[in-house]
């Protein structure tokens, strides 16, 4: 979101910061107090850092008796932090529920006892506790995060504005495509879990309703497109509690949407040509319901029919993570490790110290024996170079994102293994920095001569 013009005659520009408010389970202050609470307290600040959990709200009694975390969102501005009055402070609080997804909507018409009855759709209440940290573990090249955010708010500010649908058309729905593990399942969970804390003031909660697109072919003749039919009905009575925003998600839209050529050929059966129509029809319907997002994903993106793809207001491709983004990845999961002691004695540099230490190192330096050197800040060099020589080789062999998040997992297994790593006084098992890169590289180079094997 670009920087917003101050009112009156001040002249600056003022960047929109979001700051994110998790309440704990029990708490039952009311959320206008917290806000307020957390307004007030903020601006006893001359500058606030962006990105970043903020302490402090601890010493508060009003705060630290509800309030479990206080963050601050991204945001486009590039400066680790600013001025209170560069900002515009947006506060979201949020209580997130511990619930899990539940099943609805039997594909069965109720009319035959032949056990056909698989759930057509899942679930879940919004935000979700199980979903907490979810957006910020997605990593991509470019801004797509804050592109599909400023979508949902331009769509909202249209429809408050009450435009034309005639004259200006948007319809509520994204596609993103991309190789199978990049993530674009886990984004649309993790957008319908950020709308839900974002939308906290205009919605009540928020719900995902994840269809099972499989579900929706009957072997009973003709009948598939009434699942449809019935399935976006119940979608529909769900919509039409103005208090909840409701995001559905069609994964593996291919599945519902292949296109209809093949049945006008006589290649596919034509009660998939009910299907699609039956789902475009559905579509347009929900398409004025303001509080209704559809998200979609495919990793076949030339089999979905046209007119779906038209009607998608982003088409979005999720490529294979580049260098800086499979660095990024492989460091959360090493500070990760570090934090629960598994991983020891030993910094991961953020990625533009990595790279400025990549930039200013001798030619030809070995980053092999991590570990021998005391110095905390060459140790911490030799870990950034090596992780980037890691993310370099990663890269070459095409990792996905899930793929780059089984690295430390697999090299654990196989190569440090639980009988060759000490336990520590606590009881934990503990290896160094030089055990896990030889494990990891290790791993990368054996996946890359089995994907060699299954190609040939």
């Amino acid at each position: 979101m670009q920087p917003a013009k101050a009112n009156g005659s001040d002249s600056k520009y003022k960047w929109s910061i979001h700051v994110e408010v998790r309440l704990q389970p029990r708490a039952t202050a009311r959320f206008e107090t917290i806000r307020n609470r957390v307004d007030l307290w903020l601006k006893s600040f001359d500058r606030i850092n962006l990105f970043s959990t903020l302490s402090g709200w601890e010493d508060v009694p009003e705060l630290a008796s509800s309030v479990e975390k206080i963050a601050t969102s991204e945001s486009p501005c590039q400066m680790q932090s600013l001025p209170l009055d560069e900002m515009i402070l947006h506060i979201h609080i949020y209580q997130p529920s511990d619930g899990d997804a539940y099943e609805e909507f039997s594909n069965n018409s109720g009319g035959r006892e032949d056990g056909d009855d698989t759930m057509a759709a899942s679930v879940t209440e919004l935000p979700n506790r199980n979903w907490e940290g979810l957006w910020d573990s997605l990593i991509y090249e470019s801004d797509v995060k804050t592109k599909l955010l400023d979508y949902i708010h331009a769509t909202l500010v249209l429809s408050d504005a009450g435009v034309d649908f005639n004259l200006v058309s948007w319809n509520r729905v994204v596609l993103l495509h991309g190789p199978p593990g990049t993530g674009k399942t886990s984004l649309c969970r993790a957008l319908a879990q950020k709308l839900s804390i974002r939308l906290s003031e205009r919605y009540s909660h928020g719900r995902l309703l994840e269809i099972n697109s499989h579900s929706l072919f009957s072997k009973w003749f003709s009948e598939s497109g009434k699942l449809v039919q019935r399935l976006f009905t119940n979608i529909t009575e769900l919509a039409d509690e103005e208090e909840a925003f409701l995001v559905v998600l069609i994964d593996e839209v291919e599945s519902l949407t292949a296109a209809r050529a093949g049945a006008m050929a006589g290649t596919e059966p034509s009660d998939g040509l009910r299907v699609v129509n039956a789902l475009l029809t559905q579509l347009d319907k929900l398409k004025h319901r303001k509080n209704v997002l559809i998200m979609s994903t495919s990793n076949l993106v030339k089999a979905i029919d046209g007119a779906f793809v038209d009607r998608a207001d982003i088409v979005q491709y999720i490529d294979l993570p580049p260098r800086e983004a499979v660095y990024e990845i492989l460091r959360s999961c090493l500070v990760e490790m570090a934090s629960k002691g598994i991983l020891i004695g030993v910094a991961v540099p953020p990625l533009q110290k990595a790279l400025m230490y990549e930039r200013t190192a001798p030619t030809g330096q070995r980053t092999v024996g991590i570990m021998t050197t005391s110095d905390p800040h060459e140790r911490s060099k030799l870990v950034g170079l090596r992780l980037l020589g890691l993310a370099t080789q990663c890269r070459v062999q095409e990792m996905s994102g899930r793929a780059l998040r089984r690295l430390p997992v697999l090299a654990l297994a196989r190569y440090i293994g639980i009988g060759k790593i000490p336990d520590s006084s606590e009881g934990k098992h503990t290896a160094n920095a030089d055990a896990w890169f030889d494990g990891m590289e290790n791993i990368v180079q054996q996946q890359a001569q089995q994907r060699d094997k299954l190609m040939n």
